[in-house]
């Protein structure tokens, strides 16, 4: 009686365990797994600012002088004296030169050549000793400090050249210094062998420091647009006819995250890596500049970098 007591409760003791680690192995039961977060991608921004955009040609030419008169004797004869040496500064009527008009067996008074402007002499063919006619110059003299840039334009920009646009000049005898100019003729015929056009550029020459013969490279400005919004042309991502960039703003949802939101714009002109933008953006926005192309509205972000607004 004492066995099958004892072998009753084992039994017990054995349905107990196994209930109670089948109640353990429910309540254990693996839960749903977790979305996964959204990923977060790394990009560089800048500022939109509002500013000036200035599109131009770019062309290079040699200085000249801008008005040369030309100095002639009055007869024909033998040079005897030039009073001038090319850099002269001369004065209108200043002497420059005198020739002998006399000739085996006629003895004639020597004339004086004369400057007809005021100037600087900038070629003076005239020597002692040479003979010349009414129709040979002795010299060469530049007006004040006027100098010109010869340039040509190929004619496919034509149709942006006027009179009186604005140009800058820059040399290398001068780095960094621009020197300002304009367009003061424009040829009325193309060149039908290099199909450009012949461009003169009046150049202001404060404390003649310039000098004819130098090279220049000129910068034509053929449209300038003021208080416009301008971003680096980087940004700008053109698919299938439509363009749009990307933007920063704070998540709404969770305020510690940033993303990117996808404007559509309207682009105007691109100068040197800078673009308008005519619609679609205010200035001051943030916007992405570098890892814009794998990002969708509302994309997650992380700004590494912020780059200095244009200037």
């Amino acid at each position: 009686m004492k066995h099958k007591n004892a072998a009753s409760l084992l039994m017990l003791l054995i349905w107990g365990i196994l209930l109670v680690s089948s109640c353990n192995r429910t309540q254990a039961a693996p839960a749903a797994p977790a979305a996964p977060e959204p990923p977060v991608f790394a990009v560089n921004t800048t500022t939109a600012v509002q500013g000036q955009i200035q599109d131009y040609l770019a062309l290079s030419g040699d200085l000249v002088a801008g008005s040369t008169v030309d100095a002639y004797s009055d007869a024909a004869g033998k040079i005897t004296q030039v009073y001038v040496s090319v850099g002269s500064q001369v004065r209108k009527d200043q002497s420059i030169a005198v020739v002998d008009p006399s000739k085996p067996g006629m003895n004639y008074l020597p004339g004086v050549v004369k400057a007809p402007i005021t100037g600087t002499i900038v070629s003076l063919p005239a020597q002692v000793g040479m003979t010349i006619s009414q129709s040979v110059s002795l010299a060469r003299i530049a007006g004040g400090n006027a100098l010109e840039i010869k340039v040509y334009v190929a004619e496919r920009f034509i149709s942006k050249i006027a009179l009186q646009l604005p140009c800058n000049v820059t040399l290398d005898a001068y780095p960094g210094e621009v020197f300002r100019g304009r367009v003061t003729e424009i040829s009325p015929t193309v060149d039908p062998s290099s199909r450009t056009m012949e461009v003169r550029i009046n150049v202001e020459n404060p404390g003649a420091r310039l000098k004819a013969g130098m090279f220049a490279k000129v910068r034509i400005i053929t449209e300038r647009k003021d208080n416009i919004v301008k971003i680096p042309a980087a940004a700008m991502i053109q698919r299938f006819g439509e363009y749009y960039i990307f933007t920063v703003e704070t998540d709404p949802q969770d305020p510690a995250f940033r993303i990117a939101r996808r404007k559509t714009v309207v682009p105007g002109i691109v100068v040197d890596g800078v673009m308008e933008v005519r619609q679609g953006l205010r200035p001051d926005e943030e916007v992405i500049i570098r890892g814009q192309t794998l990002l969708e509205d509302g994309s997650r972000i992380n700004v590494i970098e912020r780059v200095a607004p244009l200037e």
